[in-house]
């Protein structure tokens, strides 16, 4: 990667083009393509990289299409089934008959070559510096880091993650928040083979909580999400997951958890020379929790727009660049969030009729099929004519 000495990234008197905070999926997407565009473009992260993070590591098609050309990170599975269960019982495996597959890697791994790909289009990647205070300036946005560095630009994206001090900046506000536990164990060849290929979704016993095995060669990432508030039945629902997938009793290389947040329809997304995209914007699958899609989408636009607001000449163009953003925002992962927040309605209050329709009724999960593959989108899924008719049935049970 492209790393400038500390004095001269840390100068008072120049001013960054962009400057992105967080090296995950979305920052590091947002970099590039500002990169791409010509911009002055620093892109910080706190952390050392490669640095683990909690996630499962799914990409569904509406990832993969998103990943940029030249992307170089190791695929470790992809899936042909997916097996669901309730609680343990009423299992059930079905096949996916898409070309695009889920595919399954590393989040440190991914993020890595995504900010690999950053520096090389230009981009200068300082890790290890956390932002400690952000101030609007006289036409620019200052950056106190916590070493007391002083980082000026003239457009800022905030891609934080779900604790984003950026996001807090321009008041993001989440109205879903869950937290997921997750271990990453090492299987040996007979649990290898008898994953490989097959993930698991298993609907849990807690409100609109489930479990999950993503298989990724010699090591399997499973977990437990539930709404947060309910720490300790989560962690005994974790051990009682692993336990009966015959995981319990390895040694985890990771055991973490992580918070997820679903922004509030009417949060920001932008406030003067200010951008947030991915977990720090709260953008996320209000049902099934995955946020890779949602942070490469947002993030490469956060990009294509921080540089039109740091080039703009007035207030008028700087507000066209804000709108261009939030509308594409709006428009594409709100209407899937919306959508899923329906999905997610029904889920928690009946998850064995939930069930039944995924397992029982073949049109239902093709249609989940090719939203897993990228063919469809969320709320194509929800608004077809027998989707409608379904939901109406289930509102009238309720």
């Amino acid at each position: 990667m492209r790393h400038r000495r500390k004095e001269s990234v840390v100068s008072e008197r120049e001013v960054w083009d962009v400057v992105v905070v967080g090296a995950g999926p979305a920052g590091a997407s947002a970099a590039r393509v500002a990169a791409e565009a010509g911009g002055r473009v620093l892109l910080l992260e706190r952390a050392g990289l490669p640095r683990y993070k909690t996630c499962g590591g799914g990409l569904i098609g509406s990832s993969q299409a998103f990943l940029p050309e030249g992307l170089d990170v190791e695929i470790h599975d992809e899936i042909d089934a997916v097996t669901f269960g309730l609680d343990g019982r009423r299992v059930r495996t079905m096949a996916s008959t898409g070309d695009v597959r889920c595919k399954m890697v590393f989040r440190d791994e991914l993020d890595a070559a995504l900010t690999r790909l950053a520096a090389e289009a230009g981009a200068t990647v300082r890790d290890r510096t956390a932002v400690a205070r952000i101030e609007d300036g006289d036409g620019v946005v200052d950056l106190r880091t916590a070493t007391g560095d002083l980082v000026r630009t003239r457009a800022l994206v905030g891609a934080d993650g779900s604790a984003s001090r950026v996001g807090r900046h321009i008041g993001v506000s989440c109205e879903q928040v869950d937290l997921a536990l997750e271990v990453e164990v090492p299987v040996d060849r007979r649990v290898a083979s008898r994953w490989r290929g097959r993930m698991l979704m298993e609907w849990g016993p807690l409100p609109g909580s489930f479990g999950w095995v993503f298989p990724k060669g010699d090591i399997c990432t499973a977990g437990v999400v539930a709404a947060k508030g309910q720490g300790e039945a989560t962690k005994a629902y974790l051990r009682e997951f692993l336990g009966r997938h015959e995981l319990g009793h390895l040694t985890p290389l990771h055991d973490t958890g992580h918070l997820t947040r679903c922004r509030r329809p009417d949060s920001p997304l932008a406030r003067n020379r200010v951008l947030v995209a991915g977990d720090a914007a709260g953008l996320g699958d209000p049902w099934s929790r995955e946020g890779i899609s949602f942070a490469l989408r947002s993030g490469t636009w956060a990009g294509a727009a921080a540089v039109r607001l740091a080039r703009a000449e007035d207030e008028p163009g700087r507000e066209r660049a804000r709108e261009g953003y939030v509308t594409a925002v709006s428009s594409t992962l709100g209407a899937e969030m919306r959508a899923s927040r329906r999905i997610m309605d029904i889920f928690t209050r009946r998850p064995g009729l939930f069930h039944t329709a995924l397992t029982g009724v073949p049109p239902v999960w093709r249609r989940v099929d090719s939203y897993l593959g990228g063919r469809t989108t969320i709320p194509d899924l929800v608004g077809t004519p027998v989707a409608r008719a379904a939901l109406k049935t289930i509102d009238f049970l309720l």
